[in-house]
Formats: structure tokens, C-alpha cells, sequence
């Protein structure tokens, strides 16, 4: 990420062929920066967040520097920001690890003044930004109250879980209530990537890979792996879930995912797990859809493509984490047509995040 971002590319959208919709854009208030601060200060969260947050927070370089400016700003600097990327539209959601790490009811206060901040953007800028509920899963009632609150009343198009919350992962029972909820409201869960937990991200840390470089991609992966196999899918078969960097390598994984869940299923090795009613690549073709977020690479994305069908695979950026219009342009020479192109850019994303009509450059 540059301190100047290049000129971008040339704009389809600029003849009415398609928008280009971001899908995967983060925010974070100040106030929130401020409370990751005082936890770097008293060596407070866990060492993923420590690894991860210290670099952003503690250096003072150029880089470092325009990335602040960039996280926490949601008019001026932001819409500029994506008027050089060649980007119409952002969809806005907490960054990661969002507030799981706090204690309540700090964690909540969050949580809720995310949410008012989001929505906020949205009324000023509707035909620019979108956004995602953030929510405090340590406080699963709060989160059920809070998603609804932020769907019917502040007119956000889904809701944004930052990967495990203190170790603990969605598969878990006492995250049914909020997994039904989902459902009800008909909204789509997006599964966002944290450092891994502390049970697994020792040999990670080691090696200096437990951020985006690897780290979020085995953590998010599994935990997507076992929202698969808890179920949910089949108790809420409506239910929508999104998940960046074309599916944490789960793509490529399914025919061997398939294989061993048949064989675990006839010789019952693992008898408390419930039995699916599908093989699980079976949900990334029907209940879940894939970002491009921080996959640029021509040949990923078409694969991705054709393992879970074209429809599923939407576009997004990662700002400002990632922020370069050369990775827009990756998309644009894409060896698809110009429908194929909407559908990546814009079609899928209205779809699955129910975005109205009216969206452009106004």
C-alpha cells in the first residue's frame, strides 16, 4: 500500500456497463483505535492481536501513518481514496479483531457506536456506502438484540464476525441463537479472518506467520470448515454466509474434505458429530459465497469460480489493508465477459448483501 495510490484504471462503470462494489472494506472508529492503544500499552488481548496491532499502532512510518488516517475515516479521505482505486461502492464492517476482546460493557458501547457510525455514512453517502453490524459475541443476547437493532432500525445489510471470540468458534451451541437470528432477519453473516487463537497460533507466531501472510488464512479456514460440519447449514438452510480470500483455501480443499467426512461418516469415528445431509462442499455452492478480498492472482479466482460457481464469487478489495487499483485491474483482464465481469463486480454482491438500486457515484 502506497503512500500515493496510482491513477486508476479505466472505469467500465463510467460507460454504465458495471459498478465496482467492494466488499470487504474496513472501519475502525477512533475511539476504538484509542481502546486498541491502551491494550497494546498494558499488554492487554492476546498475542495475535498483539502481533498484529502493534505494527499498525506502535511504528510511525509514512505507511503506518496513512493506513490510521485511512481505517478510521468514513467521508473525504475515503471517497477519495476510492475514486483513484476505480471503486463505486464499499461495503463498511468493523475491522478485525473487532470488540470480542473487551471486557463488556465496553465491548458492547462499541459495538453499538460502530454500528450508529456505519449507518450514519450510509444516510450521508447511500449510493457510495453499505455496511455490516458489528456485534459482541462474548455477549451472545447483546449480539442477537444489537443485530436486529442495526438491520430494522440503522438499515445495515448484515453482520460482521470477526473469526473466533476468545478462542471460542460459531460451531458452538451456544451460538445457535445468533446463527437463527441471521436467518430470521435475512441477513448474511460475513466470516471475517483474526489471528488464530491462542491454542493454535504458537508455531504460527514462531515463524512469523500469524497474520495475513498464512496465520488468518488456517484460522479462518477451519473455523469455516466447522460451521460446515456443525450443521447449520442443514437446521437453516436459507441461511447466507460470505467469507474473503476466495474461501481460505477451502476450494481447493473440498474433494479431500468430502472424501474423509464420507469415510469419519461410515465408520463412525467421530459419533458426537452431526451427520450433514449433503457432503460439505455441497454448502459452498448453496449457503456460502467467496470474496476476492487480498487475492489478486488470476489463477485462484477462476478456480474459485468454477468449484463454486460463478455467482458466488464476488469482488473485494481489503482496504486499507490492501489498497491498489493494479489488483482492480487484475480483475479486468479476467478471461470472462462483460456479464461474467458484472456479476463479479456488482450483480452478485446486490444480491447476496440485498443492496437497493440506487447505488453509483452521486
Amino acid at each position: 500500500m502506497s503512500s500515493s495510490p496510482p491513477p486508476a484504471p479505466s472505469r467500465p462503470s463510467d460507460d454504465g456497463r458495471y459498478l465496482r462494489i467492494a466488499t470487504e472494506e474496513a472501519y475502525a472508529p477512533p475511539a476504538l483505535i484509542h481502546e486498541y492503544r491502551r491494550l497494546l500499552d498494558t499488554h492487554g488481548g492476546d498475542a495475535g492481536f498483539r502481533s498484529l496491532w502493534s505494527y499498525y499502532l506502535l511504528n510511525r512510518t509514512a505507511h503506518t501513518e496513512l493506513f490510521r488516517s485511512r481505517i478510521t475515516d468514513l467521508g473525504d479521505r475515503r471517497l477519495s481514496d476510492m475514486a483513484e482505486l476505480g471503486i463505486d461502492h464499499q461495503v463498511l464492517s468493523l475491522t478485525t479483531p473487532g470488540v470480542e476482546l473487551f471486557e463488556l460493557p465496553l465491548a458492547r458501547e462499541l459495538a453499538a457506536m460502530t454500528n450508529e457510525h456505519i449507518a450514519q455514512a450510509c444516510r450521508q453517502h447511500p449510493a457510495r456506502f453499505s455496511g455490516l453490524a458489528a456485534v459482541a459475541l462474548q455477549d451472545v443476547e447483546f449480539s442477537v438484540k444489537e443485530l436486529r437493532r442495526a438491520v430494522r432500525e440503522l438499515g445495515l445489510k448484515g453482520v460482521i464476525v470477526n473469526s473466533h471470540t476468545r478462542g471460542e468458534y460459531l460451531d458452538a451451541p451456544k451460538f445457535e441463537e445468533f446463527w437463527a437470528t441471521a436467518a430470521e432477519l435475512d441477513v448474511p453473516v460475513y466470516l471475517h479472518p483474526n489471528t488464530p487463537s491462542e491454542g493454535l497460533i504458537g508455531p504460527l507466531l514462531d515463524s512469523g506467520l500469524d497474520g495475513a501472510i498464512f496465520g488468518f488464512g488456517v484460522e479462518t479456514g477451519m473455523h469455516l470448515i466447522r460451521i460446515i460440519f456443525s450443521g447449520v447449514f442443514d437446521r437453516h438452510p436459507g441461511l447466507r454466509l460470505v467469507v474473503g480470500h476466495l474461501g481460505e483455501a477451502l476450494p481447493f480443499w473440498a474433494f479431500r474434505v468430502d472424501h474423509f467426512h464420507q469415510v469419519q461418516d461410515r465408520t463412525g469415528r467421530y459419533p458426537w458429530r452431526p451427520s450433514l445431509r449433503q457432503p460439505p462442499s455441497h454448502y459452498l455452492k448453496t449457503n456460502i459465497w467467496l470474496t476476492t478480498s487480498g487475492m489478486a492472482w488470476e489463477p485462484a479466482i477462476m478456480f474459485a469460480r468454477q468449484v463454486v460457481g460463478a455467482d458466488r464469487v464476488l469482488y473485494a478489495m481489503d482496504y486499507p489493508f490492501q489498497a491498489a487499483s493494479a489488483e482492480v485491474e487484475v480483475h479486468e483482464r479476467l478471461p470472462v465477459g462483460d456479464e461474467e465481469k458484472r456479476t463479479l463486480f456488482e450483480t452478485a454482491a446486490r444480491g447476496v448483501f440485498a443492496l437497493p438500486p440506487e447505488l453509483g457515484r452521486s
